[in-house]
């Protein structure tokens, strides 16, 4: 079965979902099948077969069979699951709304394939650094993660402020109750 092939069979095997909700991905575990040529690059382009997806509606939809196994990201449906490749994370936070300030903040994030995630203890966001540069993420799902594009860090970086975090000075944004830490605040 050539590639192509196992893509529109993945689709065709997709039961009706209501929109606005997603497929029950995690009660799934159909056989592996191997991998398949499809990568999400550093930037949230996805590709097939070396070619750009370029149907927003088509991404979306594969985003929403998406899961992260502990040795690998798969595309999964209730009778196959396949492997792909994820250079970084499968998601970008490409924009940010807040309400109220301090431990009251609410930050709400919105990801290139439309899902909208309530930053908080459910949603953490983590802060790791690449290449010398600050890496941001925020968990969207299932072991899933955005990482935040930098015009959304920018915007956040207005919003530290001090907190404790581990019984020491950081400096970190508040969101729902939790304190998510930036850096020392030495």
């Amino acid at each position: 079965m050539s590639q192509g092939d196992v893509t529109r069979n993945l689709l065709a095997q997709l039961p009706a979902v209501q929109e606005g909700s997603l497929p029950p991905v995690h009660l799934w575990h159909p056989p592996f099948c191997g991998d398949i040529d499809m990568r999400i690059a550093r930037d949230g382009t996805w590709y097939h077969q070396g070619t750009p997806i370029t149907r927003p509606a088509m991404v979306r939809l594969f985003s929403t069979i998406l899961r992260r196994d502990p040795e690998r990201y798969v595309l999964v449906t209730p009778v196959e699951c396949v492997g792909i490749q994820v250079e970084d994370v499968p998601f970008l936070a490409v924009d940010v709304e807040w309400r109220g300030s301090g431990q009251e903040q609410e930050l709400d994030f919105l990801t290139n394939v439309g899902d909208r995630v309530a930053a908080g203890a459910e949603h953490p966001l983590r802060f790791a650094e690449q290449d010398g540069q600050p890496a941001p993420y925020v968990q969207v799902r299932g072991g899933l993660e955005a990482r935040l594009n930098r015009a959304v860090f920018y915007r956040l970086m207005e919003r530290v402020e001090q907190g404790t975090y581990e019984g020491r000075t950081w400096l970190g944004l508040w969101s729902r109750g939790a304190f998510f830490p930036v850096a020392p605040a030495e």
